[in-house]
């Protein structure tokens, strides 16, 4: 259960010479949550997650860990931990020594320290007897759960973790994203979790942050974000997403020359204003008359990719723009390529984000 207030970040900023990498930051990460900052290369992630562990300071703006000011006090004399995508492992060292290493600088005793690093190999789900087993002696999924056993034995307040799985393969990151989740639930840590991968995002988070140019676009659950995007940077970032322009003057606010729509829609626009209609691609359906949906679009096949469960398909319209359609594979449109098809969609499964979103 998520708890109160553990970091608030108010007004942060940082400059690199007449670069502005982070702007007037300002975020409330909640005790017990796993909040997950995702944006494009160059967004101010990794700016954002070095002044939040300690390795480097704002321009402007404040820090507050449980209301105590902390943008001044180095990382190491932080109740945080980060686990870096290198993971930054002893490769000379011992699974066990690994693990032990930060209570070893906190001078615990030995048996205190072995006792607490066989618990958490229990915790992270590998046997005992890795404990005096080699860091080059295991794969890559052990190597991270080495690492998130040796942040955890610092006994952190936050968890911060800088794209930990992206140098895994496939199958293996799905398998971690997972195991991370799990362990989040089954320690109540607060977890921060920096990605530029949506789906790690989607899978993992209680809420999503996501940065654009160094700043925040959109906060909120997987849903809200991937439902009601507040602009187009996001809408498109969430995944693949049909996007017209509207004007309010327009009849029906329809302005596309490619979309139609029955005359007595009412999308919310009075008539000085302008906005995007956003309409996800699994929405769309194959219809056999003008009027049988709210929206309505002429398409001729494009192209026809397999993606596993699903179909992928892209229409190309009457004025040149491209409509992205997704069905199951049970749910296959009965077209094929060079076809011309009536595709429409219902009112209720768009969304309007208006001029400036």
């Amino acid at each position: 259960m998520v708890g109160s207030t553990i970091l608030k970040l108010d007004g942060l900023s940082k400059n690199f010479g007449a670069f502005q990498a982070l702007q007037n930051i300002s975020l409330e990460i909640f005790e017990g949550e796993f909040l997950t900052i995702v944006g494009p290369s160059g967004s101010g992630k990794t700016t954002l997650i070095r002044l939040l562990v300690g390795m480097d300071e704002p321009t402007e703006g404040e820090i507050r860990l449980r209301g105590k000011r902390i943008e001044g006090t180095p990382a190491n004399k932080r109740p945080t931990c980060m686990v870096f995508q290198s993971l930054a492992l002893f490769p000379h060292k011992t699974v066990g020594q690994n693990i032990e290493f930060p209570l070893k600088i906190r001078r615990e005793p030995q048996d205190r320290r072995q006792e607490r690093a066989n618990e958490l190999l229990d915790l992270l789900r590998l046997p005992r007897d890795y404990y005096h087993k080699r860091i080059a002696q295991c794969s890559g999924g052990e190597q991270q759960r080495v690492a998130l056993a040796r942040a955890l034995a610092f006994d952190p307040e936050i968890l911060f973790f800088d794209e930990p799985l992206s140098a895994l393969d496939y199958r293996l990151r799905k398998a971690l994203e997972k195991e991370l989740k799990d362990l989040h639930e089954r320690t109540g840590k607060t977890f921060v979790y920096i990605t530029h991968s949506l789906e790690e995002a989607m899978v993992m988070s209680d809420r999503i942050a996501i940065m654009n140019a160094g700043q925040f676009e959109q906060i909120a659950t997987a849903d809200q974000i991937y439902a009601k995007p507040v602009s187009k940077f996001v809408a498109e970032f969430m995944g693949e997403v049909n996007l017209f322009d509207i004007d309010g003057s327009e009849r029906s606010g329809i302005a596309a020359s490619a979309l139609h729509s029955r005359e007595n829609l009412n999308l919310g626009l009075v008539d000085d204003e302008f906005g995007t209609l956003m309409v996800r691609p699994e929405f769309i359906r194959q219809i056999d008359g003008e009027g049988n949906s709210d929206f309505w679009v002429f398409g001729k096949l494009r192209a026809e990719y397999l993606l596993g469960s699903r179909l992928h398909y892209e229409f190309e319209c009457k004025d040149g723009t491209t409509l992205t359609v997704e069905k199951l594979r049970e749910d296959r449109l009965s077209c094929v390529a060079g076809d011309e098809v009536l595709l429409g969609w219902d009112v209720e499964n768009t969304h309007l984000i208006r001029s400036g979103g």
